[in-house]
């Protein structure tokens, strides 16, 4: 089962908010008068310990002052500007490896609004070799993160591992064969759209052929782990609405429970 978290930070939020309304609104006029009237009753000024102590707020109430205006922030920071995402698999190597910690910009494609993921305010239009994060069309509960390759009306070839985008061919160099005496994978730049990125390719991975054409308002996207990712050439396009934001930056590596973040390989995305 996948938590949706956008969700839950949406209702806590709310919950809390709704919650120190109502205390303001309502609970904290009935301690007021509470006072006043022990006050009257009482004919002088109540010693200030049991005036804080008729004042206090319940719990509850404290609570939801105190956290609503970090949770409002959080959500915000999240859902419009910048949002931390881990990378959980290999499909991107090299340019991002399994533990790394990437930044992703919200607002670069549009403010969307969190949960139903609307965009209520233009940006910019992914391009050729961006890196983004994009709910899965298969399972909007899950986030992917690929290289677009293909924009509305582009036609997307990939025939014997090169990639053709409108018939040209995306030149690629070779920098290492790995490992050097017996290759099983390549190391390679590629360069697409006349800006280079690093792929790998195997060298006994199987072949898979096909041509694309990109329709409206939908992205064709690849792995740069060119055989060992699923993506655009086995489930289809991304369309518009499922875009979460841009990858821009790698801040944090971690293996896991049982090592120490490394911040030696902090780096933009290209």
């Amino acid at each position: 089962m996948n938590l949706d978290f956008s969700l839950i930070l949406v209702l806590v939020t709310a919950l809390t908010g709704v919650l120190w309304l109502l205390d303001h609104l309502v609970f904290a006029p009935k301690r007021r008068l509470a006072l006043q009237a022990a006050e009257e009753q009482a004919e002088h000024a109540l010693p200030e310990p049991q005036r804080k102590a008729l004042l206090r707020q319940p719990g509850w109430a404290d609570t939801s002052r105190s956290m609503f205006p970090v949770l409002l922030a959080v959500l915000v920071l999240r859902s419009f500007l910048y949002e931390p995402f881990q990378i959980p698999s290999g499909s991107m190597l090299p340019t991002l490896k399994i533990g790394d910690f990437i930044l992703v910009n919200k607002y670069h494609y549009g403010l969307r609004l969190p949960v139903v993921n609307t965009r209520i305010l233009a940006n910019h239009d992914p391009q050729h070799g961006d890196v983004i994060v994009f709910r899965y069309p298969e399972d909007t509960s899950i986030n992917f993160i690929k290289r677009v390759v293909g924009v509305p009306g582009d036609t997307i070839t990939y025939r014997d591992k090169i990639l053709y985008v409108n018939g040209v061919p995306q030149q690629q160099t070779l920098l290492a064969k790995l490992p050097p005496a017996r290759p099983q994978q390549l190391l390679l730049n590629e360069a697409l759209a006349g800006e280079p990125h690093r792929i790998y390719r195997d060298v006994h991975g199987p072949v898979i052929d096909g041509s694309w054409e990109v329709p409206p308002g939908h992205y064709f996207v690849l792995g740069d782990n060119r055989d060992n990712s699923k993506d655009s050439r086995y489930w289809g396009f991304v369309p518009e609405e499922l875009l979460v934001g841009k990858a821009t930056a790698v801040w944090m590596h971690w293996e896991g429970l049982f090592s120490l973040p490394d911040f030696s390989d902090v780096r933009r995305i290209n």
